[in-house]
């Protein structure tokens, strides 16, 4: 049970690592650095949309208006790691 825990919180890594590059690939079409036109680029921000979407969403609507900054990745971020750094190391102990 506990290598099923560790595999778990690999996945919250990862999907950290997701959440950090869609909010990076938010910034370069912001800023036209890259061409949202471009297939590669749309079939990488479609994929990245789908996959953080459903996690972001509620968080989104629980905010306030602050501005057009949108601060839901960050405290999806938190939330992951508030998880990997508590939840499963308890339930780590308690099945030990």
């Amino acid at each position: 049970m506990i290598e099923f825990l560790a595999f778990v919180s690999f996945l919250f890594t990862l999907y950290i690592y997701i959440l950090i590059a869609s909010a990076v690939l938010s910034w370069l079409v912001a800023f036209n650095v890259v061409n949202s036109r471009n297939p590669i680029v749309a079939t990488v921000g479609e994929f990245l949309f789908r996959v953080t979407e459903p996690l972001l969403a509620p968080i989104r609507n629980r905010l306030p208006g602050l501005g057009g900054i949108d601060i839901s990745p960050v405290i999806l971020i938190l939330i992951i790691i508030f998880i990997q750094s508590v939840v499963i190391p308890n339930i780590a102990k308690a099945l030990i």
